[in-house]
């Protein structure tokens, strides 16, 4: 699935070639994505000038001044901005037309979804979908740091590495992420969090910012179906220390990468220098 630097390299793909522009139109091939498409995308949002596109945790937000689509990648989920007679696939199930710019002609935004676990829909305005209620800091602001982990972890024993990536927690920190930040840290990812020091969790969240933003400048991670607006896949995969590489010598102390399930998610981690 697509984690917070994949969806962070969408957004600023798109969103040069949306902002300021008027839709002119919704083209819907199938009546749904994971849920029902709500009617509002094909009766409200024609007409309006996109005024901007938030990322919110993994979701997308295109902002009018008469609500807001919400899209979400979902597993396999890709965004391009292309020409309208672009060769429309299989799994390319929406189009919203944008109007022609002085810079390019008309263009269309594609939503492709194979596995169909993505969606579009509404959130009114001033309003907040309740997909993003109760969502915690994003974890490139300032409201997210250590002090924020140790408050929020006394008294949990789930294994660390769940508690990271808990969205009420800290959104956008899912597997990988969690995976490579917590071996940067240099912490058990089986560990209990709430025996966890405030000084380690300083460290965690001060790896977790940094990883992060190192990721989405290499344009995110390509494991499977995950490419970047542009087609071009991602990069950071090669700079994986942990995820993936059991069996496979520690880049620091040589020792073999240790696999592990956590719930139900796969784990990876080094057994000398994580503790």
């Amino acid at each position: 699935m697509p984690e917070l630097p994949e969806v962070e390299t969408t957004r600023r793909g798109i969103a040069p070639h949306l902002i300021g522009r008027n839709v002119t139109g919704v083209t819907l091939r199938r009546p749904d994505l994971r849920w029902p498409i709500p009617p509002e995308i094909t009766d409200l949002l024609p007409g309006q000038r996109i005024l901007d596109v938030e990322r919110r945790a993994k979701y997308l937000l295109l902002h009018t001044k008469v609500g807001s689509a919400l899209l979400h990648l979902g597993m396999t989920g890709v965004l391009r901005v292309l020409p309208p007679d672009a060769l429309v696939g299989k799994h390319d199930h929406v189009d919203i037309a944008l109007e022609p710019t002085r810079s390019e002609g008309p263009r269309v935004l594609r939503f492709t979804d194979a596995r169909r676990f993505g969606c579009l829909l509404w959130q009114p305005p001033g309003e907040t979908h309740d997909l993003l209620a109760g969502l915690g800091p994003e974890p490139l602001t300032d409201d997210f740091d250590g002090d924020l982990l140790w408050r929020l972890s006394r008294g949990r024993t789930a294994a660390v590495k769940l508690f990271l990536m808990d969205n009420a927690i800290v959104v956008g920190v899912g597997n990988i992420y969690a995976s490579e930040a917590l071996f940067a840290a240099g912490i058990d990812p089986r560990k209990p969090a709430g025996s966890v020091s405030r000084a380690r969790y300083a460290r965690l969240a001060a790896e977790v910012k940094r990883i992060l933003a190192w990721a989405i400048e290499r344009g995110g991670t390509t494991l499977r179906d995950f490419i970047n607006p542009d087609g071009a896949p991602g990069y950071f995969f090669r700079e994986l220390q942990v995820y993936g590489c059991e069996g496979e010598p520690c880049r620091v102390c040589k020792t073999p990468i240790r696999q592990v399930v956590l719930g139900q998610r796969s784990t990876f981690w080094c057994p000398r220098c994580q503790k």
